[in-house]
């Protein structure tokens, strides 16, 4: 697996191929510029990653590039909780999904929907 890294200013993305490679599937097939990345307060730990199709480019997001044609937006009140994140797309059982590796992530709760962080 290999991981690519984007730095916008002061936070730091990256994405493995594996997540690379499902989010141009994703973004081809629903015509969008690119995927948006934020966490909005939910769940019963604190906050929850929210993963969009960007179908415009939203203004005040940061941009990361990867493979030269995949952009990822990362909202900005969200920057902060972000920096370091590691965005994969794996398999477990039958359900694939976009898993997020964070490392300002403190803890998650027990289905893994939401997680905190000390901020």
């Amino acid at each position: 697996m290999s991981v690519q890294t984007y730095t916008p200013g002061d936070i730091a993305v990256t994405m493995t191929s594996a997540a690379i490679k499902q989010a141009r599937k994703e973004i081809a097939r629903e015509g969008a510029q690119g995927l948006r990345l934020s966490v909005k307060p939910s769940g019963c730990s604190g906050f929850m990653y929210v993963l969009d199709y960007a179908k415009a480019v939203p203004e005040n997001d940061s941009q990361a590039l990867f493979d030269n044609d995949i952009t990822l937006f990362i909202e900005g009140g969200s920057s902060a909780i972000l920096n370091g994140t590691e965005i994969d797309y794996v398999t477990e059982g039958v359900n694939s999904f976009f898993k997020f590796r964070n490392p300002n992530a403190t803890g998650e709760c027990g289905c893994g929907e939401s997680f905190t962080v000390n901020q």
